[in-house]
């Protein structure tokens, strides 16, 4: 299949998923998109997260990508659902491999999630998590500070 990956965040914190696509796909091209212009996305309603991804989507489309992955959290946990629904290419978000994961590191079945309001709200990691380990205690905590050190490079 030809095109780039598309990849968007809701700023530049999506380059560590990028560094991460290069990592395991080497030889693949990127097409990053980074809305700088409108972060966070955490604080905001869940119809103008799914606005702003529609957007984005359509933004990478437009640059004849072949699969698109939505690197913020919040936008993953809102809008990926509509996304998957109305794009027509593949669309992947990055719930499913943090919660992923955060299951192969537990010792003790209990999980901490840190995340914009956005993501916390949405219950989307407590989902996926009670749906494949029911077993696991989910503590989910908004971090309103997460958006601006991610800004600022504090990614590892």
């Amino acid at each position: 299949m030809q095109g780039p990956i598309g990849v968007f965040d809701s700023g530049i914190g999506g380059l560590t998923v990028v560094r991460e696509i290069f990592k395991q796909l080497p030889n693949e091209t990127v097409t990053f998109f980074g809305d700088t212009a409108r972060l966070p996305y955490g604080p905001k309603s869940s119809e103008t997260v799914i606005q702003f991804s529609r957007q984005n989507t359509q933004l990478l489309l437009s640059r004849g990508v072949r699969s698109i992955v939505v690197a913020c959290n919040t936008a993953s946990a809102v809008g990926l659902p509509t996304l998957e629904r109305e794009c027509p290419v593949p669309v992947v978000g990055v719930i499913v491999p943090g919660a992923e994961a955060a299951l192969r590191e537990t010792r003790n079945g209990r999980i901490g999630v840190i995340g914009t309001r956005g993501t916390i709200a949405s219950r989307a990691y407590d989902d996926y998590l009670a749906l494949h380990r029911p077993d696991v205690f989910v503590h989910g905590v908004p971090c309103p500070l997460l958006v601006p050190l991610a800004e600022e490079g504090w990614t590892d």
